[in-house]
């Protein structure tokens, strides 16, 4: 090769570096900014859908909407609730895991994320893989009640008396895997003793037949709950959170009454998809945490049983870790297998 071919090669060489580092450049330039355009300073700038993966009516639902007008009217652009029920809310989550994460699609979540793997055989997503974290927005106790008829007063009166009378108390909970049933699981296993489960669809087939002494038992939103509590018509035993409810500030909790480390919540929280913009899930984060805080809001949630307790993106990605480690392992430990 003569040496006037060697410099021609070399240059053409030098060039090919060059347009490829042009090419990297100008596909990253462009990358930044359609990520810049999602973060902009006017997100949002349309309509936001927030999925809630269960009926109207519900608990999570009433939530959601609450947390939607005041996002609209932090933020100046509607947040439209769209509720889409089904599978234990795998159905609503499972658009948002879907969804094109620009922000525009988010998942107002209840606790039953953290358990879809453990329960079922196949899910359509990863929770811990498949949404961006944006905000906790409140925890929510339950209490735990008994029919007057049975002669039990306090934690420690039923754990005695449960072990004194092996598989006669039926306890009453909505569907198998739900935060509930759990909660007995966890406290059967606590303490060695056979209870016997009788699942229901919900709190408003179960109430008649507790109510009537049917039931011995049942565990509850503390707000749905307080009701038969003042009218003495049911007995509250414990609060299942880790502070009493301000619903029913005499009635201690478990972790008061002799339980340590018997601490369960039900939970809400928002959720983007996977790789949505770490700036519009802060701006997000930080108007739920500002509307939260309302007296208001905070005066609305708590009405409903729930405790306000926002958190951030990393602190609920942590969060989320925990609870699916937790229930994971107790779902497994009983044998708990959903279709």
């Amino acid at each position: 090769m003569t040496a006037r071919a060697k410099i021609y090669r070399s240059r053409r060489t030098l060039m090919g570096r060059l347009s490829s580092r042009a090419v990297a450049a100008v596909l990253g330039l462009a990358m930044l900014h359609a990520a810049s355009a999602v973060a902009a300073p006017d997100y949002p700038d349309k309509p936001v859908r927030l999925i809630v993966g269960f009926p109207p009516g519900g608990s999570t639902d009433v939530l959601a909407r609450m947390v939607a007008n005041g996002l609209s009217q932090k933020l100046g652009r509607q947040f439209i609730v769209e509720n889409k029920p089904g599978a234990s809310g795998m159905i609503g989550a499972n658009e948002v895991a879907k969804a094109r994460p620009d922000g525009y699609t988010l998942l107002f979540s209840s606790s039953t994320l953290a358990t879809y793997r453990a329960l079922y055989p196949t899910t359509p997503f990863d929770a811990s893989k498949d949404f961006e974290p944006v905000s906790l927005v409140a925890t929510t106790p339950y209490l735990l009640v008994v029919h007057p008829s049975l002669p039990v007063h306090s934690v420690s009166e039923l754990i005695a008396y449960a072990k004194a009378h092996p598989g006669e108390i039926n306890y009453a909970a909505s569907a198998p895997g739900g935060g509930q049933h759990l909660a007995w699981e966890m406290f059967k296993r606590m303490n060695g003793v056979d209870l016997l489960y009788v699942p229901y669809a919900g709190t408003g087939a179960l109430t008649p037949d507790l109510l009537a002494g049917r039931l011995q038992a049942a565990i509850d939103n503390v707000a749905v709950l307080a009701q038969q509590v003042r009218a003495r018509t049911l007995r509250p035993i414990a609060v299942t959170g880790p502070k009493r409810s301000a619903l029913l500030p005499g009635v201690p909790t478990a972790i008061e009454s002799g339980l340590p480390g018997f601490d369960v919540v039900g939970w809400f929280a928002v959720f983007a998809p996977a790789n949505t913009s770490s700036q519009v899930t802060a701006r997000l984060s930080q108007a739920i945490g500002e509307i939260m805080r309302e007296p208001a809001m905070r005066k609305a949630f708590e009405d409903l049983g729930a405790d306000p307790d926002v958190r951030g993106p990393e602190a609920l990605r942590e969060f989320l870790a925990s609870e699916t480690s937790r229930w994971g392992k107790l779902i497994q430990d009983a044998g708990i297998k959903l279709q």
